[in-house]
């Protein structure tokens, strides 16, 4: 068994891993979670830390530490003000245990963060193991080789949230005097707080020595059958090569198997297939079928001898069966054209920043299916794995934006690393049925002409990996841009009656209309306003409506629905989404009182006044474009109708 053991440490070495699978207990797979209290303290001096060897011992031998929960932004924890707008390098530090049997049955150790902000540099028991640069997104690696099994295990890892023009997203870093000498301050312009920390779940998992390392999905639709094609790769095969079987299995909700397709040979790096189901249910949206989210399982499961010892490994990954087809004026899924009713949103809550939550996951997503949304984006970064997870278990429709805002300074360094943030976005979720779009930046400077090349290289990239279309969110007007060309629907951004003519709501309606019709004229793409709104302070009232109120709000809502349901009857007007969901915290600035309060609901969730107003305009759409069947009362009862009324005066 040792010998065992030695080959596997051995083959470590050249078994190169490049799937990003979420970690899914099975019947050969554990899955441990490394949440909870860690040990944490601020380096103040640059690079201290890596000089003086933080990682080589214990974190406290360096200095004193404090607790910090993971997950969770660091910055909204203590009541230290230096924490919360500390610039440069904290570090992290927990203990963790690995039984004697995963040694035993020859099992592969892989840990995995689900997201840092904005690098990381990560030691097992001193030694180096893993760097990952670009927030929001999981990295992982082995640590087999690197671990003490059956004893205590120290996981150390130093997190640095300094943005720069060649980071995703940008920033800069600037010098100012104060009473206590000189700080550097970091700049950015995207309006949202720069949280960071250990947001997501921290997990170690196993894997026998030979693994499923990667599983790629593609559904199609030949009513009614649906048709799923698998690409599968397989990780840790010896260079001598070994025979191989692999089976696929598509169980149905119930879990009951309804295809299955095999595969058997030698040096074979996976298996390439298609399964075909009868009858099948498709995935459709929230409130466009009676039951949307329709989830089934591919089960794969792979069977070799390596060393002398049979090794089967089992993986299950949700699919859902359904197409996405875009023309120059609409987004159709499943061959039926959609659309999108929702919101830009935010990972933020009170204390936890932008940390996993998964009380405040569930509560979003019934409150986004109470106010009748069937989609969102993930702006401007992508979202948590769970939250993912409720978007294709409820049928929401996501636009997955990468971490790119406000890009500007264009380079071929910022280049390279924006296509990386794209390329790490869909190898995480291209097998999603809630992804319908991909987002390749939020307001770009695309009024630059550099932007041109730029944006082509990156939509480009992105057209190389994957067949669903791209869309951006744009902010310069269509006659003034150079990145719009590029996409396959447009998607823009204007706050009329906010940012531009503030208190008008007169002048609304003609703005949007007018300018949407210019991106379609200019482009013969398909349009979606993805943000508009204005900020409202929860209780402020003034009738007639007046800026920052409850009453404005409303007003500048309606006046967009009006605009929204003329650009309709011009059939290339494909969506609404409202910004924002809820109200979310900034850098600190005078136009902003405690954060953003563009939101319909508060920080805390709970609904002004325009939250029931969108709700009553979400369900009828759904009532009207899609047949929807909503059996509650929209409008609390005050009085009969008046036609109602008579009707009985005129019985009685």
């Amino acid at each position: 068994m040792f010998l065992r053991w030695l080959l596997l440490v051995y083959c470590v070495a050249w078994s190169k891993a490049t799937g990003i699978l979420y970690p899914r207990e099975s019947e050969t797979r554990e899955v441990k979670s490394l949440d909870g209290i860690w040990n944490f303290r601020v380096s103040v001096n640059p690079g201290e830390g890596v000089k003086n060897r933080w990682y080589a011992q214990k974190l406290s031998k360096s200095g004193a530490t404090i607790p910090m929960p993971v997950p969770s932004s660091y910055n909204d924890i203590t009541q230290e003000k230096s924490i919360r707008e500390h610039v440069g390098v904290v570090w992290y530090e927990r203990t963790f245990f690995v039984p004697h049997s995963w040694r035993d049955n020859s099992l592969r150790v892989w840990l995995r963060f689900g997201s840092v902000h904005y690098t990381a540099n990560v030691w097992v028991n001193g030694q180096e193991v893993l760097f990952h640069e670009i927030g929001h997104l999981p990295f992982q690696t082995e640590i087999t080789s690197v671990l003490d099994f059956g004893q205590e295990n120290r996981l150390t890892v130093a997190v640095d949230n300094t943005l720069r023009l060649s980071s995703v997203p940008q920033g800069t870093l600037d010098k100012i005097q104060t009473n206590d000498g000189p700080k550097i301050v970091q700049r950015y312009t995207f309006d949202f707080f720069n949280y960071a920390g250990i947001h997501r779940t921290v997990h170690i998992y196993t894997t026998p020595a030979v693994y499923v390392d990667d599983i790629s999905v593609y559904t199609d639709i030949q009513p009614p059958k649906g048709i799923v094609y698998f690409n599968i790769s397989f990780g840790g095969l010896s260079l001598e090569g070994n025979e191989v079987t692999c089976w696929v299995d598509l169980l149905d909700a119930d879990g009951d198997p309804v295809s299955r397709a095999g595969n058997s040979g030698k040096d074979s790096a996976g298996f390439t297939g298609k399964l075909e189901v009868q009858n099948a249910n498709f995935w459709w949206p929230f409130m466009m079928h009676q039951d949307p989210g329709y989830l089934y399982t591919l089960e794969v499961r792979l069977e070799t001898v390596q060393w002398g010892l049979d090794i089967v490994d089992v993986y299950r990954l949700p699919v859902g069966i359904r197409t996405v087809r875009y023309t120059n004026t609409s987004l159709l899924i499943n061959n039926k054209p959609v659309y999108l009713r929702g919101f830009g949103r935010h990972e933020d809550s009170n204390l936890r920043g932008k940390g996993l939550d998964l009380v405040l996951v569930a509560k979003d997503y019934n409150l986004l299916k109470w106010v009748g949304a069937n989609a969102f984006r993930t702006s401007h970064y992508p979202y948590a794995e769970e939250i993912m997870d409720f978007a294709d278990k409820e049928g929401f429709m996501i636009i997955d934006e990468c971490p790119s805002v406000d890009t500007d300074k264009f380079s071929d360094l910022l280049l390279a690393k924006h296509k990386q943030s794209l390329t790490e976005l869909i190898q995480r979720d291209k097998n999603r049925p809630s992804v319908i779009m991909w987002s390749v930046a939020n307001e770009p400077r695309t009024q630059h002409p550099a932007a041109a090349e730029y944006f082509r290289n990156v939509v480009s990239h992105v057209k190389s990996v994957d067949s669903r279309p791209v869309t951006s969110a744009l902010a310069q007007r269509a006659d003034l841009e150079y990145g719009g060309q590029f996409l396959d629907v447009i998607g823009f951004n204007r706050y009329n009656g906010w940012y531009s003519e503030p208190g008008r709501t007169d002048v609304i309606r003609l703005n949007v209309e007018s300018e949407a019709k210019e991106w379609h004229l200019k482009h013969n793409k398909p349009v979606i306003m993805m943000e508009y709104g204005a900020d409202t302070m929860p209780g402020l009232h003034f009738h007639p409506q007046y800026i920052w109120s409850e009453e404005y709000q409303i007003e500048l809502f309606s006046e967009h629905f009006k605009a929204f349901d003329n650009l309709r009857n011009k059939f290339f007007f494909i969506g609404e989404m409202i910004w924002n969901f809820a109200d979310f915290k900034t850098n600190q600035a005078i136009t902003r009182v405690g954060g953003n309060k563009k939101g319909i609901f508060t920080r805390e969730r709970q609904p002004k006044g325009a939250a029931t107003h969108v709700r009553k305009r979400y369900i009828r759409l759904a009532q009207e474009i899609d047949n929807f069947k909503f059996n509650e009362e929209l409008e609390p009862y005050s009085a009969p109708f008046v036609s109602h009324f008579r009707k009985n005066r005129v019985e009685l």
